[in-house]
């Protein structure tokens, strides 16, 4: 976390219940000796803690494994159907009125939940965090990416690379934008996202290798006609995530 930070990283994304609050702990102490206001720190509320109270407990410990007074990004991970969403986003808002949330937004929820949590809540739902890939397009067949686009949300797109997969089968069309643009197919995969409207990702970094992966895919983009080779062309294309389909 500090060789990215040190490396110009500023958004951290974490979440309650990665490695049951341990990676929290992890990004507090990685964090203590930098500037605070100069990091974006994003956190996640557990599913099972969705209920106004107890957002605004687990959050408080939320804040106490960050070594922090406030996260600029608090998103729900995921919808809990037995949870009524107001009472959610009631408890999210009061985070932003009394300062301890900068902004808020929501994880793998479909276009309708998305527009009632709009509705819900009186500060905007800046992102909406989803399954979105080369392979996996659910965003786009559902029409969420386009209404993102329309509606000033941020759509932020984890496993950009399928855990990998989208580097252990080459495909010629990856293939020929790698000899164009002199990059490696990790790099334009997340390119891929990056260079499309309101579109950011999210790459794990588990190594130096990773991270200079990682910077190697930003500071340029594809042209707007190899974008669109490859929204068409790519091969063996998903219509739903086969991880976390949208709700």
């Amino acid at each position: 976390i500090r060789n990215a930070i040190d490396n110009g990283i500023t958004h951290i994304d974490t979440a309650q219940n990665y490695a049951q609050g341990h990676a929290e702990e992890l990004v507090g102490k990685a964090i203590k000796n930098y500037e605070r206001e100069k990091l974006f720190i994003v956190t996640k509320l557990h599913k099972a803690n969705l209920a106004y109270k107890d957002v605004l407990s687990s959050f408080a410990d939320s804040l106490q494994r960050l070594n922090s007074s406030y996260v600029d990004l608090l998103l729900i991970h995921s919808p809990n159907l037995d949870i009524p969403l107001k009472d959610t986003i009631s408890a999210m808002n009061k985070l932003v009125t009394n300062g301890s949330v900068k902004y808020i937004g929501v994880s793998n929820f479909a276009l309708p939940r998305l527009k009632q949590a709009q509705e819900l809540s009186k500060y905007p739902i800046v992102t909406n965090q989803v399954h979105y890939n080369l392979i996996y397009r659910e965003p786009e067949r559902t029409g969420l990416l386009e209404y993102c686009q329309q509606n000033d949300v941020i759509l932020t797109a984890w496993r950009p690379l399928q855990k990998g997969v989208l580097l252990e089968k080459e495909t010629e069309i990856v293939n020929e934008m790698c000899r164009k643009y002199q990059k490696t197919p990790a790099q334009i995969a997340i390119n891929w996202l990056t260079s499309q409207k309101n579109v950011v990702t999210l790459s794990k970094m588990e190594n130096q290798q990773h991270l200079e992966e990682n910077l190697g895919a930003i500071g340029w983009n594809l042209s707007d006609s190899d974008t669109v080779r490859l929204d068409k062309d790519f091969p063996n294309q998903q219509d739903v995530s086969d991880r976390v389909p949208l709700v």
